[in-house]
């Protein structure tokens, strides 16, 4: 049968059949197509995910290092707190030291004087009825002994216990007993400022300026009287009398021009003029 002869309902049934056979291979191509847009959508959000993940966990490790450095800072400044503490405290034995230092020397330096002022006497001729009628009062006075000494230093440290442990009611108590039984001992000046601080810690200003406004009349030329005043010009000024302030730390640099209380003197002095 050649082709021009050929039966046409044939040849629609043919071209039916080949489409058929092209219609799913088209549609599995696209279906592959689709398959990978959808794989790599989903690699493309996979990664993104991994870039937020990692800028999260780069915030979290962020925020942990400054937890880290506030709680550093916090201990820092509480270390610092008790270093200033403990210079405090040190500065308060340091110039005991110093003064119990002076005090052991002075006594020595007295001891050494009046013993040779009892060698050179013994020597003289015995006293005759007239000398011997002399008043007991013109005899030397009595030489403090070693075991005096250490009482004394013993009492003194007991007052200054008790105001290092905050007890400044009874540190007032100690303190005030020592200036009655050794009302001559150098470190007398030194229990009065002392009284002053503790009644001033107790917020009781009248009798804390009372105690050293005390210092200077009994004892001008201590070295404890500028500190006195400086003490004095601090309460004036917690008590909000700056003009009194003012004055008292300009009189202690007039007065006591070199001493480390001056130059405590002249700081404040800058601080209350800003």
């Amino acid at each position: 049968m050649n082709r021009r002869g050929a039966n046409p309902a044939a040849l629609l049934a043919a071209g039916a059949l080949l489409a058929a056979v092209a219609l799913p291979s088209r549609a599995g191509l696209f279906d592959d197509d689709e398959a990978r847009r959808r794989v790599e959508a989903l690699r493309t959000e996979l990664a993104q995910q991994g870039k937020d993940n990692e800028v999260r966990i780069a915030r979290l490790e962020e925020l942990i290092r400054n937890i880290g450095v506030v709680e550093l800072v916090r201990s820092l400044e509480q270390a610092n707190a008790e270093i200033a503490r403990l210079r405090g405290n040190l500065e308060v034995l340091a110039n005991e030291n110093q003064q119990l230092q002076k005090k052991q020397r002075d006594f020595y330096l007295d001891l050494d004087s009046r013993v040779k002022r009892l060698e050179g006497g013994g020597s003289a001729a015995a006293p005759g009825p007239a000398a011997a009628a002399e008043p007991a009062s013109t005899a030397p006075p009595r030489v403090p002994t070693k075991e005096d000494q250490a009482r004394e230093v013993k009492a003194y440290d007991a007052a200054s216990n008790l105001f290092r442990r905050n007890d400044f009611k009874s540190a007032i108590d100690a303190f005030r007993a020592f200036v009655k039984d050794y009302p001559e001992s150098q470190l007398a000046p030194n229990a009065g400022y002392w009284i002053g601080i503790s009644y001033a810690n107790l917020r009781d200003y009248r009798n804390a300026l009372g105690a050293q406004r005390e210092i200077l009349v009994k004892y001008p030329q201590s070295a404890k009287a500028p500190d006195a005043m400086l003490a004095i010009a601090a309460i004036q000024s917690e008590q909000g009398d700056t003009g009194s302030a003012r004055n008292t730390l300009e009189d202690i640099i007039a007065r006591y021009p070199g001493s480390e209380a001056a130059g405590k003197a002249r700081t404040r002095l800058a601080a209350l003029r800003r």
